[in-house]
């Protein structure tokens, strides 16, 4: 399912090379930055496609100030400056770049965490101001300490494999990696209250969520060794830097390397007081600021926009946050029972007078088909065609099912590869035939001998035999309808038609 992807806004500075890739493949590009709120509403309303960094702030109300919107991309990590579920509710993809920055952002923390052991960066601006001080600044040796990496993605795998180098012992956590994962690079997997006792460097490689805000507290810090040195790449708002504050004037926390705030720049009287700290090593967000990762991210966000629009099948997309299984979807082998799950779903929403409330069953059937969940939100879409302004779609359909009070049970079963969905008192069964071809293979227990396919304007009816049939195709006729096609079952008539059909049919019930 390609995004109509006809012209992209750029709000942020991001490397040329991403301007240079979209519009060598026909893709225009506007670049405005520093917008306002209102001019940012304005300038967005022309575009199929966003592409930030971390100044532009793409709220709820500006998602909301616009219809034509169908992809925003973070070309970088983290996409807490854009509202998620409001993209979502909005059918609107949001991608980033997960990769792109990983090792310039593992190679600062690795800095850092050096700096600290051997005071570089105060003994740097000691001998500026015409001092020697080998006494004051003399340091620590990292080998033989304990490095916790709290995040075990991409960034905090990296910084344990340099770090090992060192002869640091790495302990860490992840509550979505498992202790034999971890192993592999030479981590100990931990729980965190294992982990702060143990710990003479404590570095944060996680998302900035509710589970993970002011991860590093008070209370953390107390259990945490005497001594202990905190550094933070990732987020501001991970670490509590009152907290920390505290913990550095009391000789608990033997000091911190800080390249993330809680405001950026920092105006807060406590985090510059944080800052101006003497064992404090604190940097202006550089953790993405090299030319290569610059580079890497612009040139990932449009190899994206890319690969989503089908304007290439050069690349992947790696990096959607909101629906994965999009990711699914992108492929030529699924597609075809995205397109029969939608149509069985659009057959079945006609069984029904409305679809607020309704239950649906949604069923795989066949060796595989189980791993094919995208086919359960298809289903979904075709239920629910018509309910959202903006294009409903395989992003917000769960959401907008879910605002209506439509719930679908989804299951799998053995036999032929086909797809079965449920709704009131009636059953469709599909499947894909030859070349991609969605097929209607029964409703109800009435199996049509040879498939119907399901092209547009088909039209149901059940009837008692040839008497009713003979209405349905005189009726027709009399109002100027082409029948293109025609299967029956003892119960059920499928006719195909050259245009929707709006009149019923005397005596016999349609759908």
């Amino acid at each position: 399912m390609p995004i109509d992807l006809r012209s992209v806004l750029i709000s942020d500075a991001v490397d040329d090379a991403c301007v240079q890739l979209l519009t060598s493949h026909g893709v225009p590009v506007t670049t405005k930055y520093k917008m306002s709120k209102e001019e940012l509403i304005q300038e967005i309303k022309k575009h199929d496609g966003l592409i930030v960094r971390s100044d532009t702030k793409v709220t709820a109300e500006v998602l909301a100030a616009t219809s034509g919107l169908r992809i925003v991309g973070r070309a970088g990590t983290g996409v807490d400056n854009i509202d998620l579920a409001a993209a979502t509710r909005k059918g609107v993809v949001v991608v980033n770049t997960p990769g792109g920055n990983s090792i310039s952002a593992c190679e600062l923390t690795c800095a850092l965490i050096s700096s600290l052991a051997r005071n570089v960066a105060q003994a740097a601006q000691s001998l500026r101001e015409g001092r020697w001080d080998r006494k004051l600044y003399s340091g620590f040796e990292l080998s033989g300490k304990t490095l916790a990496v709290l995040g075990l993605g991409r960034i905090g795998r990296e910084v344990s494999i340099r770090m090992q180098s060192y002869g640091m012992k790495v302990i860490g956590f992840d509550p979505m990696m498992s202790v034999e994962a971890a192993r592999e690079f030479g981590v100990t997997k931990l729980e965190l209250d294992q982990i702060w006792p143990l710990a003479d460097y404590i570095t944060v490689h996680t998302p900035l969520i509710p589970q993970t805000r002011n991860l590093i507290n008070a209370a953390t810090l107390a259990k945490s060794k005497k001594g202990v040195r905190i550094v933070n790449v990732a987020r501001g708002g991970i670490v509590d830097e009152e907290a920390l504050l505290e913990s550095l004037k009391s000789g608990h926390c033997g000091g911190a390397g800080l390249d993330v705030f809680v405001e950026e720049p920092p105006k807060n009287p406590i985090t510059l007081e944080l800052i101006q700290h003497p064992k404090v090593i604190a940097t202006p967000h550089l953790g993405a600021s090299t030319a290569e990762a610059q580079q890497r991210v612009a040139v990932e966000i449009a190899e994206q926009f890319l690969a989503l629009s089908g304007k290439s099948t050069a690349y992947s997309v790696t990096g959607i946050v909101n629906a994965p299984v999009l990711v699914a979807a992108l492929s030529d082998v699924n597609a075809p029972w995205i397109n029969v799950a939608k149509k069985l779903g659009q057959l079945g929403s006609k069984f029904v007078k409305g679809t607020e409330g309704i239950s649906i069953e949604s069923q795989t059937v066949g060796n595989g088909m189980e791993k094919k969940k995208f086919v359960h939100t298809a289903v979904l879409v075709g239920i629910l065609s018509g309910q959202t302004k903006n294009g409903l779609n395989l992003v917000n359909a769960p959401v907008l099912a879910q605002d209506i009070g439509v719930s679908i049970k989804e299951s799998h079963t053995a036999g032929e590869d086909a797809v079965i969905v449920k709704v009131g008192q009636h059953q469709v069964k599909g499947t894909v035939r030859g070349a991609n071809e969605p097929l209607l293979l029964s409703i109800d227990d009435a199996v049509f001998p040879n498939g119907v396919v399901l092209h547009e304007n088909l039209s149901l009816y059940r009837g008692n035999g040839p008497s009713d049939l003979t209405n349905i195709v005189t009726t027709l006729a009399a109002k100027g309808v082409q029948i293109q096609s025609l299967n029956t079952t003892d119960k059920w008539f499928a006719i195909q038609t050259n245009q929707e059909i709006t009149v019923p049919v005397q005596g016999v019930e349609s759908f």
